[in-house]
């Protein structure tokens, strides 16, 4: 039973930048809750190189639809990243009652 309701997971690289960017999601209705995780420790490839860092993790719930329109952009406009992680997992069950709450907090 899939669901129309994705969870979008983005890394940033501080509290404050992780901050700002749930509560623009949250007050502009493109995702109806954000989970800040942090500290995390992210291991990666980039520009040829190894890096470790410490970020912070958001956990986004919002629709499909909304995350293919405006959110991405939304997210680059406010993320310091040249390439930051902005992507969708689908949820495929949920309570109902939480599932139909993530499509009357977010814009469709």
């Amino acid at each position: 039973m899939g669901t129309n309701q994705v969870v979008a997971l983005i890394t940033a690289p501080s509290r404050e930048v992780g901050e700002r960017i749930a509560q623009a999601l949250v007050e502009g209705t493109l995702a109806a809750c954000v989970n800040i995780v942090a500290p995390i420790r992210s291991v990666y490839t980039w520009e040829g190189k190894t890096c470790r860092e410490e970020e912070v993790l958001l956990v986004a719930k919002t629709t499909l639809a909304v995350f293919q329109g405006p959110f991405v952009p939304a997210v680059k406009a406010l993320h310091p990243y040249d390439v930051p992680e902005i992507i969708a997992l689908p949820i495929v069950a949920g309570a109902g009652d939480y599932l139909q709450w993530i499509e009357r907090a977010t814009q469709a």
